[in-house]
């Protein structure tokens, strides 16, 4: 995902226009009604903060605000994903490692790091019963526990497959290799430093309770929280929607406090192929990825017993989106954060960014610009202000990328095709431009022109002819 948009960038306008406040309230309370729910809040968040959190109840005169706890299920999984990817940040481990390096003894000790991040090690999507999310913990003391004798359902690495013990594993692969507990870790290294002090393991009042709805009749019965033990890392935290809204900026921008720009980006990336017939969704590195109405979202969902959750970011738009509910099933808090970051999106766009000419001119980075042909096929170079440059085909459909400056008439791929790769300048040894390698591939000023010699297999003398 590319940003068009900071969320923590100035705004001409700190607050939502008073029609799209109503959109959004007229949204929960639908979402409320028809879901059945006993209670539910929701937030939005634009350009670093919280611009708006609206709630209804079934009991009068009760309603939650942002800062209600209520259990958020798997969104816990992208909070020790975070934990995760500052290790390897700091080079206490490497994302291709295998976890049997850093927490040996177990049944899946040949997957990778990444593989568990992103779902792809094969394991099986629950714990052996009794159903874990009703249970206590203390059933599960031992990972052999959590893992069962066949927790291996799919090749390692072949397709994504949802598995609550994977981040359970993550979770000791963390409390390993920091050598304290997963929630010290936690507590230490993300909620102290993003201000999210109101996630907490265990609830803290003021917090919602969880309750079952009758799906045949309008009558309750309470849920059982239970302390998940070892699954901890898969599901266990409470937390606000004003929490999550500081946490989705973050998922979108980074802090270099937690972890940076770059690696939030990592998380953001898809990592696994999608599932057959479902081109619009897929996963990256601790982070759901979905298409909705055009936009680019990631974020997470989440649910454990009396409790349904989704947090949403478009990076693009700037706009971030939270929705809590205390019902076991009713409420859709993934599509309805998805559509409160549509409401705002649509009806507020963000202003782009005024153009600005560049503060000085290099004349040797301008003399590259311009039209060059790998082959037949055109395409253009344009200079970017911090020192990077484009390539993107001047006709019909091609390989576009954008690439950053490292030095010495070198550029790195960003996107595309060509991520990663390197754009070099070629030149003759007065120190004129030959033509341009990209990865091999050779971009000259004209379509097979004169300087034979920079094209691969030679041109032929005669040149171009008529038929």
């Amino acid at each position: 995902m590319t940003s068009s948009r900071s969320l923590s960038s100035p705004s001409p306008f700190e607050e939502l226009l008073p029609a799209t406040r109503r959109a959004l309230l007229h949204r929960i309370a639908v979402a409320q009604s028809a879901g059945r729910a006993p209670s539910l809040v929701a937030a939005v968040a634009r350009d670093g903060r919280m611009v708006w959190s609206g709630s209804r109840t079934s009991v009068d005169g009760h309603g939650p605000d942002a800062d209600v706890q209520y259990r958020i299920g798997s969104i816990t999984k992208t909070f020790t994903a975070v934990l995760v990817m500052r290790l390897r940040d700091e080079g206490l481990l490497d994302l291709g490692d295998p976890l049997e390096k850093h927490l040996p003894g177990t049944a899946a000790g040949g997957a990778t790091i990444a593989q568990l991040l992103s779902h792809t090690a094969g394991l099986a999507a629950e714990s052996p019963a009794p159903w874990w999310e009703r249970t206590p913990g203390g059933l599960r003391p031992e990972l052999s526990d959590v893992l069962g004798d066949h927790s291996q359902v799919h090749p390692a690495g072949r397709l994504h497959h949802y598995s609550n013990p994977g981040y359970t594993l993550l979770g000791s692969l963390v409390e390993a290799v920091r050598g304290v507990p997963w929630e010290e870790a936690l507590r230490t290294e993300i909620l102290e430093p993003l201000g999210l002090d109101r996630t907490t393991p265990q609830p803290v009042y003021p917090h919602a309770g969880g309750w079952a709805v009758h799906p045949w009749a309008d009558v309750l019965l309470p849920e059982p929280s239970e302390d998940l033990g070892l699954m901890a890392p898969a599901g266990q935290l409470w937390s606000t929607a004003a929490d999550l809204c500081r946490f989705a900026v973050f998922l979108a921008e980074g802090d270099e406090r937690v972890l940076c720009a770059a690696s939030a980006a990592e998380m953001r990336t898809p990592a696994v192929a999608p599932e057959p017939g479902g081109w619009d969704s897929g996963y990256g590195l601790g982070l759901q990825l979905v298409r909705s109405g055009g936009r680019e979202l990631a974020g997470h969902t989440g649910s454990l017993p009396g409790f349904v959750a989704g947090l949403w970011v478009s990076v693009a738009d700037g706009v971030a989106a939270v929705a809590l509910s205390n019902a076991t099933s009713g409420p859709q808090c993934g599509t309805l954060a998805a559509e409160l970051v549509r409401i705002v999106a649509e009806a507020e766009p963000g202003f782009p960014e005024p153009w600005r000419p560049l503060p000085e001119a290099d004349e040797q980075l301008l003399a590259l610009t311009g039209p060059w042909y790998w082959g037949t096929t055109s395409y253009g170079l344009r200079l970017a202000a911090d020192g990077g440059v484009a390539l993107e085909p001047l006709r019909g459909t091609g390989r576009a990328s954008r690439f950053k400056a490292v030095g010495e008439g070198t550029w790195v791929g960003l996107d595309g095709y060509y991520q990663g790769e390197t754009l070099r300048a070629v030149r003759r040894p007065d120190g004129s431009v030959s033509h341009l390698d990209l990865g091999s591939f050779v971009f000259t000023r004209e379509p097979y022109g004169p300087d034979a010699a920079a094209v691969p297999g030679g041109v032929d003398p005669d040149g171009w002819r008529g038929a």
